[in-house]
């Protein structure tokens, strides 16, 4: 009785603790509830890279995420589809051409000089730049488009500023004589830098470069898509042969991430292969509104008669059933916005599938119960007996759903994988659910002396079993 009564309280605080998420946490919604744009980005091979492998595509998928930044699009979608594709969706975009024009391109790569007595200017823009990046990320987080929007305008103009104050070689230190680039950790502990490599003209290049920057303060000027993304000095040492040998290394305070990222994000710009858009989709905002309406109504829908045939067909078991299932959907809810998954249409979907599946578990534990009562054993017996009887059957049901599930997320995209994922996350509750609240208000119920009978839990009962399994 003590453990029925802890795992009571448990349920209570679950509840408490589901309902308060579901109230300040909302659920992001995908692209076909909220309308917006899908491209399909094809990466084509070239004379100098005739494959694309996922080295390649790794690093053009970097850079598209950098440019959708740039945008202040909110819950992007940016994944790999097969070899050479990549797939983005923007929900909330209703401008695709836009968007073409930003996605559509090779990253831009270029090393630049810093123009002389510029080094009090450069580090007043940085500094205000750094400030309107922090603020940018507080403008998402608030969803404050009409901020985002100025706030963008004023880094652009930002950057364009810094860019001013840097001037290219001649001939251009560009990407396409980069051969690699890579994060490494510096003998000093926590801080990383990242290793690049050019080709013999590249390095030549850089070699010169670095000749007639060195020691005088003034900075290199890495430029992705013309933003600067890191200024590092030359020291005085090489000031008569600058850095040869075609490699360096850009040093900063850096962590592993940021290094990492930065390499990839060398590797994307210097990538000399092009991009097309393959595919431009628009989903309207009407559209997404009649779907979430449509599947409400269909959720609602489904739910009201499951739970009325389960209290007309068994009875209080029935009702106990109900409950559990209301506890269900509210757990559920609530992991979906605790985890951030963004809700779309076949996500809906996978959600009121696993509704069945979680009623599916109770059907079985009351058949077995049932059968248990009429076979003349107790009423506390028949409830324990169900529950143990029916649990190999409830997890085989699941495990082979969860495995399912697995498949579709781990070979499906986009949408494919919402299902999987929604599904997979309703049956794992769906168990917990069935087994333990299900459990616990059946063996509370017959604590009860009023509900010790019976015919609340097994309809037209043989009367000579009525009384063999009255307590």
């Amino acid at each position: 009785m003590q453990r029925q009564r802890s795992l009571l309280i448990l349920i209570l605080v679950l509840i408490i603790a589901a309902i308060t998420v579901i109230v300040t946490i909302p659920i992001p919604l995908g692209l076909d509830l909220r309308g917006g744009s899908q491209l399909t980005i094809q990466v084509k091979p070239s004379a100098e890279i005739p494959k694309i492998t996922e080295r390649e595509l790794s690093g053009v998928k970097k850079v598209v995420e950098g440019r959708i930044n740039g945008l202040g699009v909110s819950e992007p979608v940016i994944q790999t589809v097969g070899t050479d594709k990549i797939l983005v969706q923007l929900p909330g975009v209703n401008d695709p051409e836009q968007a073409e024009r930003v996605l559509g391109g090779t990253a831009q790569l270029e090393f630049r000089t810093q123009k002389p007595n510029t080094e009090t200017q450069l580090f007043a823009f940085q500094s205000s730049r750094a400030e309107l990046k922090a603020k940018q990320e507080e403008l998402r987080k608030s969803k404050d488009k009409a901020g985002i929007v100025k706030n963008q305008e004023d880094l652009q103009k930002s950057n364009q500023a810094i860019a001013e104050l840097f001037g290219s070689t001649n001939p251009p230190l560009i990407g396409k004589y980069l051969k690699d680039a890579s994060g490494e950790p510096t003998q000093q502990g926590n801080n990383w830098n990242v290793a690049i490599r050019f080709d013999q003209k590249g390095g030549e290049l850089f070699a010169e470069l670095t000749k007639n920057l060195a020691g005088t303060g003034r900075s290199i000027g890495v430029f992705l898509d013309n933003e600067l993304i890191s200024a590092p000095n030359v020291p005085i040492e090489f000031a008569a042969t600058g850095i040869a040998g075609g490699s360096a290394v850009i040093t900063g305070r850096f962590t592993a991430q940021q290094a990492n990222d930065l390499g990839v994000q060398l590797r994307g710009g210097a990538l000399p292969v092009p991009v097309e858009i393959a595919e431009i989709r628009t989903v309207g905002a009407t559209l997404g509104k009649d779907s979430i309406t449509s599947s409400i109504y269909a959720g609602i829908g489904g739910l009201t008669l499951v739970l009325i045939f389960m209290v007309i067909y068994y009875r209080l078991p029935g009702l106990i059933a109900d409950l559990a299932l209301l506890i269900y959907a509210l757990l559920t809810w609530a992991t979906f916005a605790l985890l951030g998954v963004t809700l779309t249409l076949p996500g809906i979907a996978g959600f009121i599938l696993s509704i069945g599946m979680a009623v599916d578990a109770n059907v079985l534990i009351f058949e077995r119960t049932r059968e248990e009562l009429q076979a003349g054993k107790s009423l506390y017996r028949s409830v324990e007996s169900g529950f143990y009887r029916a649990f190999s059957s409830i997890l085989d049901g699941n495990v082979t759903t969860v495995i399912a599930c697995a498949a579709l997320f781990w070979l499906g995209a986009g949408l494919v994988k919402g299902f999987a994922l929604t599904l997979a996350l309703g049956v794992a509750v769906s168990m917990f659910t069935a087994i333990i609240c299900s459990r616990t208000l059946m063996f509370l119920a017959i604590t009860i002396p009023a509900l010790k009978k019976p015919e609340l839990f097994c309809p037209n009962l043989p009367t000579s079993n009525k009384a063999e399994v009255a307590p």
